[in-house]
């Protein structure tokens, strides 16, 4: 099953100096859920494994509004995880929030992970407005909605899991 796991560049060059995701317990996740399956309304699994992975990259956005020293760049890593290693909490399963949403138990070797989605350097600034403007618009402002999606319109770059060390380099 494919997993995708939302980051900063910290937790990723964390990750990459101990070789796992989640070392302190289970890792939260994204990944094609029936819950997901019913929101989105598809059965094209690119859609859904997409729309998984935006998921994360909301919730990497999430991670940066509480972290003010990260770099400015969401960052989700896809993972390959066992079938039954990764679950959906069945009562959230509709929860807007929580679309799409997985626990997967126990640390995830990074030597898993498929790839590495990021930000390119000039979506900083939208990312950086949106991380700022996240909590106004999840309390339902539209205006600061529509700066979170100015961070959106920003497709993130696929990179080789090789890549991790240039991408983690002076952090």
């Amino acid at each position: 099953m494919r997993v995708y796991v939302p980051l900063t560049l910290p937790a990723l060059a964390e990750a990459y100096k101990s070789g796992e995701l989640g070392a302190d317990g289970p890792v939260t996740a994204y990944a094609v859920t029936p819950g997901l399956r019913e929101w989105y309304v598809s059965d094209d699994i690119e859609e859904l494994e997409y729309a998984a992975l935006s998921r994360a990259a909301l919730a990497s956005l999430r991670l940066l509004a509480a972290d003010p020293g990260a770099a400015r760049r969401r960052v989700v890593v896809a993972v390959d995880v066992p079938d039954g290693a990764a679950s959906a909490d069945p009562g959230r399963a509709l929860d807007p929030v929580a679309l799409g949403e997985v626990r997967v138990s126990g640390p995830v070797r990074l030597g898993k992970a498929a790839a590495v989605h990021m930000d390119a350097d000039d979506a900083e600034a939208d990312v950086a407005a949106a991380a700022q403007a996240l909590p106004t618009a999840e309390d339902g402002d539209d205006d600061a909605q529509f700066v979170v999606d100015g961070a959106e319109d920003h497709e993130l770059l696929w990179y080789a899991t090789q890549e991790i060390p240039n991408l983690v380099q002076g952090i």
